[in-house]
């Protein structure tokens, strides 16, 4: 896809290359033409198709629970409705079991954590070359060549979507923690444990200890929160480009691991879910 014959080395760097906008300090703001330029554009360029591919798979997820919502019925229920009802009940069940504060915005937001990275996930089992080559050809339209048009398909294989949503649920930990035991308490928290001591001089000495290993274990939730999202899926898509490169026999293998990467897919939404409601329900514990 790199050209009319690339390399295998060609042909999984081009996939594994965000479509990039941003400014380069030779051409101005414009989308990147090659790697290089993409990393020339530095921290503050924008990968298009991931925000294109996340903010869209979104609005769907809000769309048909509303869609849903709004339609819902006390008689024999449709499928999409059961589907609807399933998944909101396996969330509810999830944060009442794990979270035992008080919080309207915990649970919805579970739910949205869940479907919206499952779906995300779930862009993965597209055919590797299937949006990528209409991507290309769409380009080629507009009189871009088709060997710089680069488009990746799964936000969750792109550090910057993930870390960006374990950010915002890092954010959510800070914020329930002050508001539950105030800002002292937290400092408490970063200070006074996991090493105490009636002795007040003891303690003192404790309290750098304290705080550095405190502050790594805080800092370490969003950052493996994201790694973990992003490593599994990541390798998975990997696999997928290499298969794609067997030519021939590609469609039996791309099946069989698509099959197995379906527990993956779910697995990886769940336990960034889980780990979201089990990190807010640390932070509300006064203990």
């Amino acid at each position: 896809m790199a050209g009319n014959n690339p390399t295998p080395t060609e042909y999984i760097q081009h996939h594994l290359q965000n479509l990039t906008f941003g400014y380069h300090p030779e051409n101005g703001w414009s989308i990147a033409h090659s790697a290089q330029e993409a990393s020339d554009m530095g921290f503050w360029a924008l990968h298009l198709d991931t925000l294109g591919w996340s903010i869209g798979l979104g609005l769907l997820f809000l769309w048909l629970f509303r869609k849903v919502g709004k339609a819902a019925t006390t008689g024999i229920p449709g499928g999409v409705q059961n589907f609807v009802e399933l998944m909101v009940e396996f969330v509810d069940n999830s944060v009442k079991d794990t979270f035992h504060g008080k919080s309207k915005l915990i649970a919805p937001l579970s739910l949205t954590i869940f479907c919206w990275v499952f779906l995300m996930n779930l862009m993965d089992l597209v055919p590797v070359d299937f949006l990528p080559m209409l991507a290309q050809k769409v380009g080629a339209m507009f009189g871009a060549d088709p060997a710089h048009v680069y488009f990746k398909v799964v936000p969750t294989t792109d550090v910057n979507a993930t870390l960006g949503m374990a950010l915002s649920v890092f954010a959510l930990i800070i914020f329930y923690t002050v508001r539950e035991k105030g800002f002292s308490g937290f400092i408490g928290e970063l200070t006074l444990h996991p090493f105490n001591s009636p002795n007040k001089l003891v303690q003192a000495l404790f309290v750098p200890v304290n705080f550095l290993l405190e502050t790594v274990t805080l800092i370490a939730k969003p950052i493996s929160l994201a790694l973990r999202l992003f490593g599994n899926l990541y390798a998975g898509e990997l696999i997928f480009i290499l298969i794609a490169m067997i030519g021939l026999w590609q469609l039996p293998l791309h099946f069989t691991w698509a099959v197995f990467h379906i527990l993956v897919i779910t697995l990886q939404a769940f336990i960034f879910m889980m780990l979201t409601i089990v990190y807010l329900a640390m932070a509300v514990e006064k203990h």
